[in-house]
């Protein structure tokens, strides 16, 4: 059976502020020395599964173009534009039903777009195990991270028994506290939930009928109108209408034929800009910088340097980011807080800032 890939881009990666903006977002942008953007190592990666032709892109509207200036290759026609923002389920559904009219049916391998794995190759060995067991029937199967310490900005997947190389999930957890999280990791049956999900889009389509029946319907007269002369305009009116969901919330967590497979690949979701300093090399007190810096006595700080100097001394666990009209400095326990700088900017009226 052929397999796609479906790579959603829609983000606004707010938690990357002052870097990540609304015109030019977290998965539009480097956070690695490589010069590689987040999007571009997420193509890079599947290619070595799905060619070009069989990748999809699913974006805001406002990105399309950024997005098809940084992935050469990908045909115009695999670029999906989201008019609104409708999380995760419309998304997905979107995408299904574009794939299902091009091919009938066929594996989709669902892929956030700014996520870094290390370990390619595992990673490539961990979506043809999951292709494999999504062909078994209508089961829908997502990759569990194994964890190494008990994170708390990460969601859980407990799994139960393993049948054939996958194991039944037998629920989802939200966030955890630290105690919470350290009896996960002792328990030796929890993982991370990485957001990635493999299954055939007949048996998605069937699911979300069952669970999700609105957006079914939706994205169904999506599906219609694809091709058509005024596809755009159909397209924006039904979106608009569509229920805003998680497809963890609307579908996994609901379905009892959810499998997981374990991986083990160096991943993460590179979720705030603490985690700059785990996924790019450090000095001997943890400290990552790049751009015009000097750093003394500075231990686990991340210093983003823009075009002029930035000198620091002394610090701990602090994040600063200087670009050409802000300078963010912040704890690094205190990265969730950027989202309440934003929305201050937004009543503020400054969204020039944003």
């Amino acid at each position: 059976m052929k397999i796609t890939a479906v790579i959603m881009a829609g983000g606004s990666g707010v938690r990357f502020w002052p870097k990540s903006r609304n015109n030019c977002p977290k998965q539009f942008l480097s956070l690695t020395k490589d010069g590689e953007t987040m999007i571009q190592k997420t193509v890079r990666r599947i290619r070595r599964l799905v060619p070009d032709e069989d990748i999809f892109i699913v974006t805001n509207e406002a990105y399309m173009e950024l997005a098809s200036q940084q992935l050469s290759g990908i045909p115009a026609e695999n670029f999906l534009a989201e008019p609104c923002s409708k999380n995760t389920a419309p998304c997905i559904a979107y995408a299904a039903e574009v794939i299902k009219k091009k091919y009938g049916d066929a594996v989709m391998i669902v892929l956030p777009s700014d996520h870094l794995v290390r370990f390619e190759e595992l990673f490539i060995s961990a979506l043809k195990k999951a292709a494999s067991v999504a062909c078994e029937g209508e089961k829908l199967v997502t990759i569990g991270i194994t964890p190494s310490y008990p994170e708390t900005g990460y969601g859980y997947i407990r799994f139960g028994e393993e049948k054939n190389g996958a194991f039944e999930v037998h629920h989802f957890a939200e966030k955890p506290d630290r105690q919470t999280a350290s009896k996960y990791i002792m328990s030796g049956k929890y993982l991370w939930n990485s957001g990635v999900f493999v299954w055939q889009t007949s048996s998605f389509l069937a699911q979300l009928e069952k669970y999700l029946p609105d957006v079914y319907r939706s994205a169904c007269a999506i599906g219609e109108a694809v091709g058509d002369a005024d596809s755009s305009t159909k397209i924006r009116d039904i979106y608009g209408d569509m229920m805003n969901i998680s497809i963890d919330t609307g579908l996994m967590e609901r379905s009892p034929d959810i499998y997981v497979i374990p991986g083990s690949f160096g991943w993460d979701d590179v979720g705030s800009w603490g985690a700059v300093a785990r996924i790019n090399d450090t000095d001997d007190d943890m400290n990552y910088s790049e751009g015009d810096v000097v750093s003394v006595g500075n231990k686990r700080t991340v210093i983003c340097g823009g075009k002029r100097l930035v000198a620091a001394a002394g610090l701990d666990d602090i994040i600063i980011v200087d670009t050409d009209d802000v300078l963010l400095v912040c704890a690094k326990n205190s990265t969730s807080d950027i989202r309440k700088i934003v929305a201050q900017l937004s009543a503020q009226g400054r969204e020039d800032l944003i």
